[in-house]
């Protein structure tokens, strides 16, 4: 069977929707590692919970971005990992990093790109008075929140909504959206084309 693993920051909310929907057997595959950058990050918290291999990389302990890369891919190409799944990483991927793992890394990120790059996509949506923002998962590349796009869905922004009611929604489309792009991508019903995709 594949194995997944999931690179994450922050509280791993994405990681346990993952790890649950995998368990519900949404997908055929097994989330066998959790790597994460933050000693303190509950999305640790959550791989213990779950029962999930949790491996914890200072990044204080290399000296650049690239040896870092190299010490995980080192990892994820001895644990045989076949898919690698960001959740909420914060470091930007380096290009040999991207390059050692063409076309096996996705990520998901909180607004329709190319609309509303980076790390506060949901608060700059909110803020600039779009009524539609929502969801993107997609292959990693070598540029930022950028790659061809797996699957879309949108979030409306109603009005009077809070920004805190806007993220909830958006993280409820996130738990729903990114299982569902991995289930393709295991099928083998996701194909590359260039910059965009084809889903069989």
């Amino acid at each position: 069977m594949k194995k997944i693993a999931i690179l994450a920051s922050g509280s791993g909310s994405n990681f346990e929707a993952i790890v649950k929907a995998q368990r519900r057997n949404a997908f055929n595959a097994l989330v066998t590692l959790l790597i994460c950058d933050k000693e303190g990050a509950f999305c640790r918290t959550r791989a213990r919970r779950l029962r999930v291999k949790d491996i914890f990389i200072d990044p204080k302990n290399y000296p650049s971005r690239e040896s870092f890369d190299a010490a995980v891919g080192k990892i994820l190409k001895a644990e045989k990992i076949d898919l690698v799944v960001l959740a909420g990483y914060m470091r930007i991927l380096s290009p040999a990093f991207i390059r050692a793992f063409r076309n096996k890394v996705i990520n998901i990120h909180p607004a329709i790109l190319p609309a509303f790059k980076g790390g506060k996509a949901i608060k700059d949506a909110f803020g600039y008075g779009v009524k539609l923002t929502g969801v993107t998962v997609h292959f990693v590349d070598e540029q930022v929140d950028h790659g061809p796009i797996i699957l879309q869905g949108a979030v409306a922004i109603k009005r009077g909504m809070t920004i805190e009611k806007l993220e909830a929604a958006v993280h409820k489309l996130e738990h729903k959206l990114y299982p569902e792009a991995i289930k393709l991508i295991l099928a083998d019903k996701v194909r590359i084309k260039g910059r965009n995709v084809q889903i069989k």
